[in-house]
Formats: structure tokens, C-alpha cells, sequence
């Protein structure tokens, strides 16, 4: 080894060792929650997880059709397939710069030389020349400190994550749909029982006007009737006006009008039948596609931070360029005007320490800022599971009492129909006792639809059927798939 070459490979080295005491420490991956704080609540458990189809469980085909036309091309999905779009291209992008890659370069130009620099035109007999240039250059990036290898996984990850958004993003569509539609079946339910109520007043407005007539009974009793007949046109108008807004937000839903949503067939409410289930603390973190969108985002953050730090190490390449130049254009293509060469490259950071750092600082900023909204995201997931939970045992115990409200009335009733049949009694009795029934019944079909209500939303605060596995916790894994995990998006 010549003098000059040692002198070289020993700067080298030192300078590459001076670069080394700079580098960070390798990061860690920061704590997180690995299980819903839903420890001891008071709600009714032995439940199932729900099914990626969780709403076929009403039974209702026409609701069945409503959820696949969503989800085969409602407005609100198409945000998320953007973004998923997006972040997949993010992974070649990150990928483009690893390995091989070469450049072909053409220049052709006209110049003229200084009568006053290093050569005068006088001695080389022109002032104007010609020089061309074809050549291909290639460069190796071997990337042995892993920067390149970071960027990708932190491009997968992020990818996953935007397939869990997708996923949540078509379960909070389901959902909606599914509670504007058992909605406005009960809107219409409650109309049925509205216009019954009228023709029940009616006909006892009727009877009341009769027995006034002939001084049996004070007018009072007719004016009394005639407000309870206001007050249930009043619940009828209600009933069919939140129907049509119903009708209206369901059509919104699929990107449709309501004109091409068509009429919808009334059908009886099902019985919402859901609890929660044994193991929600402890199995909701992977059952939620928002908190596995955000579980991810940390992944994405700490590649990220790999990615910073490896940026301190020097960078280390090969490259070659072969090509042709003359300043002949005649002889541009001879045999003589090939040129080339090839060697290795080193960069060193020595005096970018300070925007080295800064880039660090802010990707460690931002892989706490992950790790605290994962965590807050399963804070929220937990409270949204409790309050759905609670909110549903709450009505079920009033649904029970109401039933039994029902039922002790619809008693009264039959024995005033028997009465009146036996000549006992008249069809007052039995008209208030139906009228009665009526109101149980409207107030029974509420508790129904607010349980279904709380069933949906149970539904949905558990994942809707979502299921994926915990991304590695090991920050020194290598996380660089090749493609991110298929999840049914309903």
C-alpha cells in the first residue's frame, strides 16, 4: 500500500470513528396498554364477540341488502380507500432508493473559450467548439446501518394501519345504517299505533258526544277527548315526519337520493340480543380496528425513529459510469472517445450534527405522541364498551317492567270487553282500556328500538367482528413485509 493510500484509509477511518461517538442509543419502544380497563363492571357478560356480518342476526333481508350496497360504494368509504391507496404507493416510494440504480445522461454543447484563461484559443487554432456527452452511470446503495430498511417498514406499517381505518370506517358505516334502518322501522311502527290510538279516541269522542247529547255525561269529558285525539295527530305527524328524515339520512348513507333509495317495507322490530363478553378486557385491543390502526402508527413511529438514527452512520456506496465524449462531434461514437470509471463512496455527517438531532428529537416526539393516542384510544374504546353495555342492561330491566305493565293492562281490557259482552258494562271502559293498551305499547316499541339502538352501538364498541393480530412489540424486529394484512372491511 502506497504512503498516500494508507494516509487516505487512515483519515478515513478516523473520521469514522469520530461519526460513531455521535450516533444515539438505540430506542425503545415505549410502554403501552395491553388491556381495556373494564375490570369489575356491572354488566351483564357470557356474550359472543360479534360476526364481520353482525347485522344478519336481525334477520332482515332487506336490511342485509341496505349493508351491501353501502359497502359496495357508499361516499363514506371512499376517504379511507384513498388513504389506503396512498399509503400503499408510500411503500415503493420508500423502497426506490435501496440497491441498484442508474441514470443515463446526454449533453451536447456549443462553447466558446476565453481568449484569457489557461489555454488561449491562439495556440489550439479555434475560439468555438462542440463537446458531447452520452454515458450511463449506476450506483450501489448497500444500506448496511438499515435506513433504507426502516423507511420501507415504517411504509408498511403505515399501511396496515390505513387498512384498519378502512375497517373502521366501514364498520362505522354499517352501523349507521343499520340503526337509521331499525329506526325508521320503528318510526313506522309507532305511526301504526298512533292512527290506531286516533280511531280509538275517535270512536270514544264519538260515544262521549252521544251521552252529552242526552245530558248523561258533562261536556267536559268530550273536550278531554278531543285533546287526547290533538295530542296523538300530533304523535302521528311526529312519527311519519321522523320516518321521511329517517328515509332521508338512509338514502345520504348509500349516495343516494331518496328517490332511488324506493319506498321500504315495514317489518316488525327484531330483539336486540346482545352482551358482552367474558373476555372483553383482555381480547378488545385486537377486536378494534381504531385501536389496531393506532397500535400500528406506533409501529410506523418507531421505524421512523430507526430511520433518524440510522441517518448518523456514515453512508456508504459504490458507483460506476461508463459513456462517450468528444469534443469532435464527428467522433463521438469512435472507439476512442469511451470513457469510465468506478469506486466506492463515503459520506460522513461530521458538521450536520445539529439537523441530525433535530430530525431524531422529532421522530422521538412523534413515537410518544403515537403510544399516548394508542393509549388514549383503548381508554376510549373501554369507555365506549361500558357506557353501551350499561346502557343496554339499563333497558333491558325497563323493557322487562314495561312488559309487565303491558301485560297487567291488556288484562284490564279483556275483562271489560268480557263485561261488555255480558251487558255488565259499556264500550267506555273497553275504549279506555284499549286506549291504554295502546300507549303501553307505543312506550314498549321505544324501549325496543332504544335497545336496538344500544345493541348497535355495543356492537360497534367491540369491533364489529374485526379481528387482527398484535403487531411484534420488539422494536428491533424487522417489520418489512412485503404486503399488509387482508381484513374483511366489514
Amino acid at each position: 500500500m502506497t504512503p498516500t493510500a494508507r494516509r487516505t484509509l487512515l483519515s478515513a477511518i478516523a473520521c469514522s470513528l469520530l461519526a460513531a461517538c455521535s450516533i444515539p442509543s438505540k430506542p425503545e419502544l415505549p410502554p403501552l396498554r395491553s388491556e381495556a380497563p373494564l375490570a369489575s363492571l356491572q354488566a351483564q357478560g357470557g356474550g359472543h364477540w360479534p360476526d364481520p356480518q353482525w347485522w344478519r342476526t336481525f334477520a332482515d333481508p332487506q336490511l342485509d341488502a341496505l349493508e351491501e350496497r353501502a359497502l359496495a360504494g357508499a361516499p363514506a368509504l371512499d376517504e379511507a380507500r384513498r388513504r389506503f391507496d396512498t399509503a400503499a404507493r408510500a411503500i415503493d416510494v420508500a423502497g426506490a432508493g435501496a440497491g441498484l440504480s442508474a441514470r443515463a445522461n446526454a449533453q451536447l454543447q456549443r462553447q466558446r473559450l476565453s481568449e484569457n484563461g489557461l489555454i488561449p484559443p491562439r495556440f489550439l487554432g479555434f475560439t468555438w467548439y462542440n463537446q458531447g456527452d452520452l454515458g450511463l452511470e449506476f450506483e450501489v446503495d448497500f444500506d448496511f446501518w438499515g435506513r433504507t430498511r426502516a423507511a420501507v417498514a415504517a411504509a408498511v406499517d403505515e399501511t396496515r394501519a390505513a387498512t384498519a381505518e378502512r375497517s373502521a370506517a366501514a364498520l362505522m358505516l354499517t352501523a349507521a345504517v343499520a340503526d337509521t334502518y331499525l329506526g325508521w322501522q320503528a318510526d313506522h311502527a309507532r305511526l301504526a299505533l298512533a292512527r290506531d290510538t286516533q280511531a280509538t279516541l275517535e270512536r270514544s269522542r264519538a260515544l262521549a258526544a252521544r251521552r252529552a247529547e242526552r245530558g248523561i255525561d258533562p261536556p267536559d269529558i268530550g273536550h278531554e277527548l278531543e285533546a287526547q285525539l290533538a295530542a296523538a295527530r300530533e304523535l302521528a305527524a311526529a312519527c311519519e315526519g321522523a320516518a321521511r328524515i329517517r328515509h332521508a339520512a338512509l338514502a345520504a348513507l348509500l349516495g343516494l337520493s331518496p328517490a332511488e333509495l324506493g319506498e321500504l317495507e315495514p317489518r316488525a322490530l327484531p330483539r336486540a340480543d346482545a352482551r358482552l363478553p367474558d373476555d372483553a378486557g383482555l381480547d378488545l385491543l385486537a377486536r378494534r380496528p381504531d385501536i389496531a390502526a393506532s397500535r400500528w402508527r406506533v409501529e410506523a413511529a418507531m421505524r421512523r425513529v430507526d430511520q433518524a438514527r440510522a441517518a448518523f452512520f456514515p453512508d456508504i456506496r459504490l458507483g460506476a459510469m461508463v459513456g462517450l465524449q468528444s469534443i469532435d462531434l464527428d467522433h463521438l461514437f469512435d472507439a476512442g472517445s469511451r470513457m469510465g470509471g468506478i469506486g466506492p463512496a463515503l459520506h460522513l455527517p461530521l458538521f450536520a450534527r445539529r439537523p441530525l438531532e433535530a430530525a431524531y428529537g422529532v421522530s422521538q416526539a412523534q413515537l410518544q405522541a403515537a403510544a399516548a393516542a394508542h393509549d388514549a384510544r383503548v381508554v376510549d374504546a373501554a369507555r365506549e364498551v361500558a357506557l353501551h353495555a350499561l346502557e343496554l342492561a339499563q333497558v333491558d330491566a325497563r323493557r322487562d317492567e314495561r312488559r309487565r305493565q303491558l301485560d297487567a293492562i291488556a288484562a284490564i281490557e279483556r275483562s271489560a270487553t268480557l263485561r261488555s259482552q255480558r251487558g255488565v258494562g259499556d264500550d267506555r271502559a273497553v275504549l279506555a282500556a284499549h286506549a291504554r293498551v295502546l300507549e303501553q305499547r307505543d312506550a314498549l316499541v321505544q324501549l325496543e328500538s332504544q335497545a336496538l339502538s344500544s345493541a348497535i352501538a355495543l356492537t360497534r364498541a367491540l369491533g364489529g367482528g374485526y379481528r387482527t393480530d398484535a403487531p411484534a412489540a420488539d422494536p428491533a424486529a424487522d417489520a418489512a413485509h412485503p404486503n399488509p394484512p387482508q381484513v374483511d372491511p366489514r
